[in-house]
């Protein structure tokens, strides 16, 4: 065999070993969606309606936080879009929220931003944090039982021991495990909400502004195989 030849097939066998090792390293990783410091990897959206408000005016970091004001409708939605994972992600609210007060995170977002993506919303609002909307028609199968009467694209949460959320500016968790078609939501460890054969299962991730002080930390995703 000539030198060139094994020159060759040496250069395919090891470019299709590092691309496996790549992808198991991948599938175990976790990808810090806020650094902590500024708004890398994720863009703006306000309500065009409001052009005199600049985007800096509802989004700002402050020690590994993002705080969202919330006093205009937006969101921050990920550049990149993503399948199969767990995303996990802390929230407070500020001190000039109560309860009802509003937010969401979003996952499998697609389409033009505009104010209400389609996507599903993990539900954020004070006192129903785990219920599911489903937004710009997204289709996902949820316990009909759990189905808001008056709004047909509005599940509740499911009933737990104990209480879901944390008082009013002290740190929750959400843990949102999106594996193929079926969406998880879990609050504080707690197991809340659960959707199946969902139409998406590919896309952003989206932070709502609505209505009041919200804080964000430790974002997080840890893909799935």
């Amino acid at each position: 065999m000539s030198k060139s030849r094994c020159l060759s097939q040496f250069l395919i066998v090891t470019a299709l070993v590092c691309c496996a090792t790549s992808s198991r390293a991948f599938a175990g990783e976790v990808v810090k969606l806020f650094n902590g410091k500024d708004l890398s990897g994720w863009r703006t959206f306000v309500d065009p309606g409001k052009p005199d408000v600049s985007p800096e005016e509802i989004w700002s970091i402050r020690d590994g936080v993002i705080i969202c004001r919330g006093h205009v409708v937006g969101y921050l939605r990920t550049e990149k879009e993503y399948s199969n994972y767990v995303l996990r992600v802390q929230w407070r609210w500020g001190k000039s929220a109560r309860r009802g007060s509003n937010s969401g995170v979003f996952v499998h977002v697609v389409g033009p931003d505009q104010i209400w993506p389609k996507g599903i919303e993990a539900q954020l609002a004070s006192g129903s944090a785990g219920d599911i909307w489903l937004v710009g028609g997204a289709k996902l199968t949820v316990d009909p039982t759990r189905q808001d009467p008056n709004i047909a694209r509005h599940y509740f949460r499911m009933k737990v021991d104990g209480p879901v959320e944390k008082p009013i500016g002290e740190w929750n968790q959400y843990e949102i495990t999106c594996r193929g078609d079926t969406v998880e939501l879990k609050i504080n460890g707690k197991l809340v909400n659960v959707g199946t054969h969902s139409e998406l299962t590919r896309g952003n991730i989206l932070l709502q502004s609505e209505g009041a002080e919200i804080h964000f930390r430790n974002i997080e995703l840890e893909p799935l195989d």
